[in-house]
């Protein structure tokens, strides 16, 4: 592998090489140093990026006569027209280089996490005198102590929730000197020993961060065998009310502990990979374990693999997940070794700053926990799957309905949200190829409309969103969708559809969606047409079309509260400092 190339006769006869005398002369110029591979088509689109030790090696290898590649790779070269390298000065460089460069142009060739969520973490800054809890997405190098992810959000609230109610740990965020006049309501129902008030020093304030550190870690032992000495201490000397407080602590533990344990493997932080197949899908589950409590989980979903190898996508979950703000854990489990274990592990040791180990477990407890991981992947594909066959007869029986030329990939609704004209909102969500798409979701605050008048609001925000750029985060400007929905009937329809003609873009196909008083059946409104379509309640195209407009109901009115919240604010503080 990796022989210089001296003739065209080395390179497989295809029109991309044959007709590139560019790629080849490129290919003959490789340099023997680690580095980054891109491979471009005849529009000088990315289509593959890729890493190497030694790039000259690698990148010839595509291009060898015989070679044993892939059907994924084979297609890969027909395509490839160019190349461009970026040297690293070492492979681990080249592998972090590589991750930042999937994520930012999402090659068609490479398996691309579409995961841009920055995940919740606890942060604990035990170097403060008085240290409190808070909830931060970003893991940084200032001595504090991180612990998660929690995936979902819910699993860190729950965990939030039962600290607050057995560590009496403070919640506010004013500054603590000990010279408050007097404590706030979580000093009198127990839940703060008020240190604002000098009422707690700073050593007894730490005893109960230890403890939220032990619980937070899994260290079972430690923790309740120090509040158990403490039970017995308190009641020796006859303060049998802190006994019995400290005896209520044990037990709201215990119990939590008893909920929430995975497996009796000790207090060890661990991620732990599951893989499963159907056809060319393919899933992978991802569990959080730290301290021995499974704290939550991500699912990571393809629906075409190409044909890559099962090392491979455990290899690009593992480069592009922590290549984020992600912290990792000492331990990660997984269903089969990679290619560049080693480098893996050495880049991820790194980041954590101590060492962390990629293994392969056979047997015992781990092995349990890795296939736990495995049987949740394969549940995790079927439901993917289920919910991929519902979709496809969905947007099939509903471009029947509409006539619409092509199965509808991008569905967009919008919803307008006010209370007797006050705070008018509207919202646009966004269904495309099976799930809502909740980076593309936009909100509006209404601008040109006064009081409640949902057609001219409508026609406000479509020909906002159609009219002007409504970049993403990323500077792409969001695509034309195939389908518009619009929450209401023919009103409504009519204003949205004005606005797309004053803006040129009435080959689009627009529809209202609404329901007569007194019945339970979904109305589509067309243009055009003086009667509506009925539904069948339980049609494919029902449900989807009620999916998406309830989506969009429930995005505006959480808008809608917010900015009203907003306005009740600073009436309700003005009406206290008067009083």
């Amino acid at each position: 592998m990796g022989h210089s190339l001296h003739t065209p006769s080395h390179l497989p006869m295809t029109a991309s090489t044959l007709q590139n005398r560019q790629l080849q002369g490129k290919l003959n110029h490789l340099p023997k140093q680690p580095g980054v591979y891109l491979f471009k088509d005849g529009s000088n689109d990315i289509i593959y990026i890729g890493k190497a030790a030694v790039l000259a090696s690698r990148v010839r290898s595509y291009f060898q006569k015989g070679a044993d590649l892939s059907p994924k790779i084979r297609t890969l070269v027909a395509h490839a027209v160019d190349l461009e390298i970026i040297l690293a000065k070492s492979e681990l460089e080249a592998l972090i280089l590589e991750s930042n460069l999937i994520k930012r142009h999402r090659p068609r060739f490479n398996v691309v996490l579409r995961d841009d969520k920055q995940y919740p973490y606890l942060r604990l800054p035990i170097q403060d005198d008085f240290p409190r809890l808070s909830i931060v997405r970003r893991v940084k190098n200032d001595k504090a102590l991180y612990f998660g992810p929690y995936v979902p959000t819910g699993a860190m609230r729950e965990t939030l929730k039962v600290i607050r109610r057995v560590f009496p740990l403070a919640t506010c965020k004013i500054e603590i000197d000990g010279t408050a006049d007097r404590a706030c309501l979580e000093f009198e129902i127990k839940r703060c020993m008020a240190p604002c008030t000098g009422n707690q020093t700073r050593e007894d304030y730490h005893r109960i961060v230890k403890q939220v550190r032990w619980f937070l870690e899994g260290r079972d032992q430690e923790l309740l065998g120090t509040l158990r000495d403490d039970m017995h201490a308190c009641a020796e000397r006859e303060a049998f009310e802190d006994a019995a407080r400290l005896r209520d602590r044990i037990a709201k533990i215990e119990r939590t502990l008893e909920k929430q344990r995975v497996a009796q493997i000790g207090p060890v932080d661990q991620d732990v990979l599951g893989l499963a197949h159907a056809g060319s899908a393919a899933d992978v589950q991802l569990l959080f374990v730290r301290g021995g409590l499974l704290i939550g989980r991500r699912d990571f979903f393809w629906n075409d693999t190409g044909g890559v190898s099962d090392e491979e996508l455990v290899q690009t979950t593992l480069e592009q997940f922590y290549n984020k703000s992600v912290l990792p854990p000492k331990e990660l489990l997984l269903p089969v070794n990679i290619e560049n274990q080693s480098l893996m592990q050495r880049w991820l040791s790194e980041k954590k700053g101590e060492a962390v180990r990629l293994l392969v477990p056979e047997r015992g407890a781990k092995h349990h926990l890795q296939r736990l991981a495995q049987e949740n992947a394969i549940a995790a594909l079927n439901e993917h799957l289920r919910i991929q066959s519902e979709s496809r007869e969905a947007v099939e029986e509903l471009q029947q309905l509409l006539g619409l030329r092509s199965l509808p990939y991008r569905v967009e609704c919008f919803d307008i949200s006010n209370t007797m004209g006050a705070q008018s909102v509207a919202s646009m969500v966004v269904w495309e190829n099976g799930r809502m798409k909740k980076s593309d979701y936009r909100r509006f605050r209404i601008k040109t409309v006064e009081g409640a008048n949902d057609f001219a609001s409508m026609h406000e925000v479509v020909k906002r969103r159609y009219g002007g750029t409504l970049a993403t985060k990323s500077g792409k400007i969001l695509p034309t969708p195939d389908l518009i929905v619009i929450d209401g009937g023919i009103g409504q329809l009519g204003a949205a559809m004005e606005a797309m003609r004053d803006l040129g873009l009435s080959q689009v196909v627009v529809c209202g969606l609404a329901k007569a008083k007194g019945e339970k059946a979904e109305r589509i409104f067309l243009p055009g047409h003086k009667s509506p379509i009925v539904l069948s309640m339980k049609s494919p195209a029902s449900l989807l079309v009620q999916t998406i407009r309830d989506e969009a109901h429930r995005f505006a009115i959480t808008y809608h509260r917010k900015l009203r919240s907003q306005v009740l604010i600073p009436t309700q503080s003005l009406r206290s400092s008067k009083s």
